[in-house]
């Protein structure tokens, strides 16, 4: 059985009543190599998402652009339906080029037409 860890403490967000764990999990090595496309074992990656959740884990950051779009969707079919306590953040800023490059996504309309 996995017992939940202090990780650190926790920190109340400003202005809310939103508790996180100062120990969180970034998503971006969920994704393939290079940050590109599925990883070599979706199996695994969802293990290692429900493992951190067990062990005291309540935030998450990840992006649209990793995969693009395959880390949130291995979130999401690893933890919904999400915990009450789990608070999921993303970035905006970027965008994945065909040839794997990361280009700046900074004007309005790209930043409103990212999927997180």
């Amino acid at each position: 059985m996995t017992e939940q860890a202090k990780l650190g403490g926790a920190l109340t967000l400003p202005g809310t009543s939103m508790s996180l764990n100062r120990t969180g999990y970034g998503a971006m090595q969920l994704a393939g190599p290079q940050v590109w496309g599925p990883p070599r074992d979706v199996d695994a990656a969802i293990a290692v998402l429900r493992e951190a959740i067990a062990t005291g884990v309540n935030h998450i950051d990840t992006s649209d652009y990793y995969g693009p779009y395959v880390t949130n969707q291995i979130i999401k079919q690893a933890l919904h339906p999400y915990p009450n306590d789990l608070v999921i953040v993303t970035k905006v800023g970027a965008r994945r080029g065909d040839d794997k490059s990361w280009i700046h996504a900074l004007s309005r309309q790209e930043t409103h037409r990212c999927r997180s």
